[in-house]
């Protein structure tokens, strides 16, 4: 085993080292093919059974349901923010979004571009401390789609429950939190993930849509974002990010071997717990966010004097924890504790943490 610093970044994230280590291997040569998977073309059997092998494993991973197109897309989540209502919105329509941070808003913005937008909750009025309760949000007759985003990676605020929104399609940013627990995948119309935190690196987006949301994109959308000529052709209407593709497959492989979102979801449970339990304990840290309302993914903490921050980084780096600086938006310090970061990682944070306040508190 190398010697690897950890990596609390929120993304592009941790990988998993067999992953690394196992593409490593075959990065000269797949399987005695006497080439790299970045060579080989996405429309050769061998190409074709990676990306079919990796849908498979995913399908498996999240139990999704038969009526549900799988799509491995290149871009990310931010890409999502158009390319959805663009497909899902129809001209003079509106949607129903949920604002609880950061990234939310963005996707209003852009769906302000394509049509309606009805803000129908927001945190804003709790400083995004906390997530609106259901019955406080005002729903439009005739939405087309129902926005949210179950995880905000900035502010560390998180859906501890799925909406409930009768007929109207839910659709989903689940970017960081996707494949973290056990999920019921047919609650949701849409769910999309951009990759570089759970799933591999960045550059690709994997978009999860029911069938019948298919077909439905505007005239003047672009054919390439087009959801239903994605699902024609296998998302491969154009070469598509194979390397990301393949690496994601790896991931999914490593995922079941762990004993699948169950066990992950375990796992990240007492992850989250004892640095929740460390920061609530202590007289130096803080965080602000609703306790039935935390990450799990995304921990962000400060600490009592911002001019310790400083030194608190320096002093993580020294003993290779890495990316604690939180985002730059809300400042303090930020924990990303995804798939890959083991809880071996949370402990060696949590026994810094202790003698850093030890020394400053």
């Amino acid at each position: 085993m190398s010697k690897r610093a950890f990596n609390f970044c929120a993304g592009p994230a941790a990988l998993p080292e067999p992953v690394l280590q196992r593409a490593q291997a075959e990065l000269l040569d797949w399987k005695g093919k006497g080439l790299s998977v970045m060579e080989m073309s996405h429309r050769s059997d061998e190409f074709v059974s990676i990306a079919e092998t990796a849908e498979r494993d995913l399908r498996d991973l999240l139990s999704i349901p038969a009526n549900y197109k799988v799509l491995f897309l290149q871009g990310g989540a931010s890409q999502q923010f158009a390319q959805i209502p663009l497909n899902l919105l129809p001209e003079g329509g509106k949607a129903d979004y949920i604002d609880t941070g950061i990234w939310s808003k963005k996707a209003i913005d852009e769906a302000r571009r394509y049509g309606g937008v009805n803000v129908a909750a927001s945190a804003k009025p709790s400083d995004y401390f906390c997530i609106p309760a259901q019955r406080e949000w005002q729903l439009s007759s005739g939405a087309a789609y129902v926005h949210y985003t179950p995880n905000e990676t900035i502010g560390g605020l998180e859906f501890g429950w799925i909406p409930e929104v009768g007929e109207v399609p839910l659709v989903a940013d689940m970017s960081s939190t996707i494949l973290s627990r056990p999920l019921d995948v047919s609650r949701f119309g849409l769910i999309y993930a951009g990759a570089q935190k759970n799933i591999g690196p960045s550059g690709l987006v994997v978009v999860i849509v029911r069938e019948d949301l298919l077909g439905k994109a505007r005239g003047g959308c672009p054919t390439m974002l087009d959801y239903k000529v994605a699902a024609d052709n296998g998302s491969m209407y154009n070469t598509p990010p194979t390397f990301a593709w393949y690496l994601a497959g790896l991931i999914f492989q490593w995922m079941k071997e762990q004993g699948g979102v169950e066990k992950m979801g375990e796992i990240n449970e007492r992850k989250q717990r004892k640095l929740y339990q460390a920061i609530d304990a202590s007289a130096l840290y803080n965080n602000p966010i609703a306790k039935a309302d935390r990450s799990w993914m995304n921990v962000p903490f400060r600490l009592a004097d911002e001019r310790l921050d400083t030194p608190f980084l320096a002093g993580a780096e020294a003993r290779g924890l890495l990316n604690l600086k939180g985002h730059r938006s809300v400042g303090g310090m930020r924990a990303s504790i995804y798939n890959a970061v083991d809880e071996g990682a949370v402990d060696a944070l949590l026994a810094y943490m202790a003698e850093f306040e030890k020394e400053h508190g």
